[in-house]
C-alpha cells in the first residue's frame, strides 16, 4: 500500500504531465510556484532548504557543491516539504517556515524527514517506471542487483545508493 507521500508525488507528476524518466524537478517546481535558487553554501553539510514567506513564491535553495543527482534529490525533497508539511516558523525580522536539508535530516530519524525522503524516491522514481526499467533490463544485468541499480540510476537521474534503496523499498532486490 502506497503512503500518503507517495500518492502525493504520483498525484503530483500526474498533475503535470510528468510521466517519463529523469524527472525534471526544477521544471516541476517552477510549474508548482517555486523559485529554486542554486547556491554554493558555506556549510557544505546543508544540501538544501525551502523557505515560505506568506505572500511571496516559496524559495528552494540547493547546494551547487555537492553533486547533480544529490541537488536533484534535494530539490525533490524540499519540493515534498512544500507538499506535505507546513515548516517551522522562524522570525527573522519577519516570520517565515523553514525546512533545511542536511546530513543529520538525511539520516531520516525524524518523521516528517522520512516522508520528504519517500516522497522524493516516489517523485524521482515512479514505481511503474520503475517496474517498467527492471523488466527492460537485460536478465544478467537484472539478477545483479548493483548492475540493475547503476543501470537504473543512470536512467532516472538519481544516484546508484538512492535507486537500490528504491529497489529494495519497492520489493524488486534484497
Amino acid at each position: 500500500m502506497a503512503s500518503r507521500a507517495e500518492n502525493m508525488a504520483a498525484d503530483l507528476l500526474a498533475q503535470h504531465d510528468m510521466d517519463g524518466a529523469p524527472v525534471d524537478v526544477k521544471c516541476l517546481a517552477k510549474l508548482c510556484g517555486i523559485v529554486v535558487v542554486p547556491q554554493a553554501f558555506n556549510d557544505g553539510d546543508v544540501s538544501g532548504m525551502l523557505l515560505r514567506e506568506d505572500g511571496r513564491p516559496p524559495v528552494i535553495g540547493v547546494n551547487t557543491r555537492h553533486a547533480d543527482v544529490r541537488q536533484r534529490f534535494t530539490i525533490a525533497h524540499e519540493i515534498g516539504h512544500w507538499a506535505l508539511h507546513p515548516g517551522r516558523e522562524v522570525i527573522f525580522d519577519r516570520p517565515m517556515r523553514i525546512n533545511r536539508r542536511d546530513s543529520v535530516s538525511a539520516m531520516a530519524t525524524d518523521r516528517e524527514e522520512i516522508q520528504a525522503n519517500a516522497f522524493a524516491a516516489a517523485l524521482l522514481m515512479p514505481e511503474r517506471l520503475v517496474r517498467d526499467g527492471v523488466r527492460q533490463l537485460p536478465l544478467r544485468t537484472a539478477r545483479d542487483p548493483e548492475a540493475a541499480a547503476a543501470k537504473l540510476a543512470e536512467r532516472f537521474g538519481v544516484s546508484q545508493i538512492a535507486m537500490s534503496f528504491r529497489l529494495v523499498n519497492l520489493g524488486l532486490a534484497s
